[in-house]
């Protein structure tokens, strides 16, 4: 066994966890702000992409927030028996579902307006090191996609040998 082994298993070491621990301390902020409203921190950030562009694919919802289609199936359809959006096929291509925002879910938009400021005035990080620390995790995030990629590649490759 190498003599680090030991250092590599100390969850003070890994990198997972804060991360981890981090990342449910502030969607935990949203839940009160949110919970009134009905609404879950991953229904609220689906909403929050039809509110910068509505008519979105659920296929590009799912790339932009990292979720499968097997956790956003559920959650469109909650958005949708709560009168927030609707699901139509494409017209272009039956395959593809398209979530469009309801009048409801337009207008829910300004009644969530002020939880970003409200959120962010609790995280107790100067704007420049809050800067930093989203170019980083941005960062974190571009890496893994190459990662992935490059597997995938390399599996590719393997299995063609």
């Amino acid at each position: 066994m190498c003599p680090d082994y030991h250092e590599s298993m100390l969850l003070s070491n890994q990198l997972c966890f804060p991360l981890y621990a981090a990342a449910r301390s502030v969607t935990g902020l949203y839940t009160p702000l949110l919970k009134p409203l009905g609404l879950t921190y991953t229904q609220y950030i689906v909403l929050l992409v039809l509110w910068e562009k509505d008519g979105v694919s659920v296929t590009e919802i799912g790339k932009r927030l990292r979720l499968d289609n097997g956790t956003l199936s559920p959650l469109l359809k909650k958005l949708e028996r709560a009168g927030y959006v609707e699901r139509q096929r494409s017209r272009e291509d039956d395959r593809v579902v398209v979530i469009t925002l309801t009048e409801a879910g337009r207008d829910l938009q300004e009644q969530v307006r002020d939880i970003p400021v409200r959120v962010g005035s609790c995280i107790a990080l100067s704007p420049e090191k809050a800067q930093q620390l989203y170019g980083l995790l941005y960062e974190l995030l571009e890496n893994q996609d190459h990662g992935a990629t490059k597997q995938k590649e390399d599996a590719h490759h393997e299995n063609s040998l």
